[in-house]
């Protein structure tokens, strides 16, 4: 058989595979508009959407699987993020952040999102009366143990709030190795949790049980996942 590479004939295969690939980008596109029209997203959502035309982020330079395995991810991404907001009444632009910061710093989103629910609505001004801070209420002395001289008012930003959260329940979790123990440690404190061990009982005061209803996972991820794109 006649060997067509570098022919008119096999660059034609390529760009026919092409167009194939910006052709789903473009279907895909539609779908999500579609839905999006049909379930009655506010107007901000608009902000918040990934670009209209994938084909020119992932330049349609490489090859034309790793096009398609990015933009699968891209579109699982957003899929799960608006999944998120719809699910917790909740703005686009927050369920970005609580899903991002949480695959970053390690967190399965899907325990993220109900410890966040449960600490504070995902009101970013948030405070207890024991001076529990922001979205994942924080307490300063904890929140200094990973930032040294972060002040109580940047506790109420968003991102460093959840960043430094997450982070505390990762630790948590593999510390103790248990994620009902982890959350207990994380709601009641390590001393509370450890005097009721120690004197045999259950050390569970129902925080545990709201945030893993419905959860089977593990709490973690194998290891953070950098942010692809947005």
């Amino acid at each position: 058989m006649k060997d067509l590479r570098g022919t008119y004939v096999r660059r034609g295969d390529v760009l026919r595979r092409r167009r194939r690939v910006r052709a789903g980008f473009m279907l895909a596109g539609f779908v999500l508009t579609g839905w999006l029209a049909v379930t009655n997203w506010e107007p901000s959502v608009a902000s918040a959407l990934p670009p209209a035309s994938l084909g020119t982020r992932l330049g349609l330079g490489g090859s034309d699987s790793a096009e398609v395995h990015y933009s699968e991810g891209l579109l699982r991404r957003w899929h799960q993020i608006f999944g998120y907001a719809r699910r917790y009444r909740i703005s686009v632009e927050l369920a970005q952040a609580i899903h991002d910061i949480a695959v970053e710093e390690g967190i399965d989103p899907a325990l993220a999102f109900p410890l966040v629910r449960l600490e504070s609505r995902f009101d970013e001004r948030a405070t207890s009366p024991a001076g529990a801070i922001g979205l994942t209420q924080l307490m300063p002395a904890t929140a200094r143990t990973y930032m040294p001289n972060v002040t109580v008012e940047q506790l109420y930003d968003r991102e460093i709030n959840l960043r430094i959260g997450f982070r505390y329940l990762r630790d948590l979790i593999a510390a103790y190795r248990d994620v009902q123990l982890a959350l207990l440690v994380y709601n009641r404190g390590p001393a509370a949790v450890q005097f009721d061990r120690e004197l045999g009982i259950d050390p569970s005061n129902g925080y545990d049980r709201i945030v893993l209803r419905g959860y089977r996972g593990k709490g973690i991820l194998e290891r953070p996942v950098a942010r692809s794109g947005n």
